[in-house]
């Protein structure tokens, strides 16, 4: 194996890991903010990734999709512990929804933040120069991918629990009761959308952002 090809399989791993555990360090974070201390009493806002590796989710399927060839890689970090109705009687559904979506928002503001930084390194002359523009490409596509598949409406993501919330805000109970229904079965949705060409649907908007931000 080449020194390049090594750069680019640590760029990888590297970009993935702070992408997956920013995320939810994020959500314990903006929890700690309002009012529970759930995550930071474990320790779990710490950027030490060893507390938040699942070896399942930061370990085997990423593993799984480099070996197949995947065109992307994919993961999850252990949820960070919330006590969401501290969050709510600190800040109301808002606070809830503000929670719910920290991590989507850390991952958005990583890529945008990749895509601008990538151009100065588009054309390295060296390997560390190298290693940062892999880093910053895939910092790219992991938060983008992350972030899109996220905001799909199926229990457990975040973006059914920001749904939920925003739905009792407004009173808009057949919407809450919905998701209640939803989410038993929500993981089997979940695999049911990425294991079939529903998955070009439901990941276009990442790929159009990919397109747009790193061409």
């Amino acid at each position: 194996m080449s020194e390049i090809e090594l750069v680019k399989i640590a760029a990888t791993v590297v970009a993935l890991a702070v992408a997956i555990i920013g995320h939810e360090i994020m959500h314990g974070w903006v929890a700690w903010r309002y009012g529970d201390p759930t995550a930071k009493a474990a320790g779990r806002l710490s950027p030490n990734p060893v507390v938040h590796i699942d070896p399942i989710g930061t370990v085997a399927v990423p593993a799984l999709l480099y070996i197949s060839g995947a065109p992307f890689l994919f993961g999850w970090a252990k949820p960070v512990p919330v006590d969401i109705f501290t969050v709510i009687r600190n800040g109301g559904y808002k606070g809830a929804v503000a929670v719910a979506l920290a991590g989507v928002a850390y991952n958005f503001t990583l890529a945008l933040a990749a895509s601008a930084l990538f151009p100065l390194f588009a054309a390295p002359d060296s390997l560390f120069g190298a290693f940062v523009g892999y880093f910053l490409m895939f910092s790219v596509v992991y938060n983008v991918v992350l972030g899109v598949f996220n905001l799909w409406p199926f229990p457990p993501l975040d973006g059914a629990n920001a749904l939920r919330y925003v739905a009792m805000e407004f009173h808009w109970r057949p919407v809450v009761e919905l998701l209640n229904r939803i989410e038993p079965v929500g993981m089997v949705l979940l695999i049911i959308v990425i294991a079939t060409p529903l998955s070009e649907w439901f990941f276009m908007p990442a790929d159009w952002l990919i397109s747009r931000l790193i061409g």
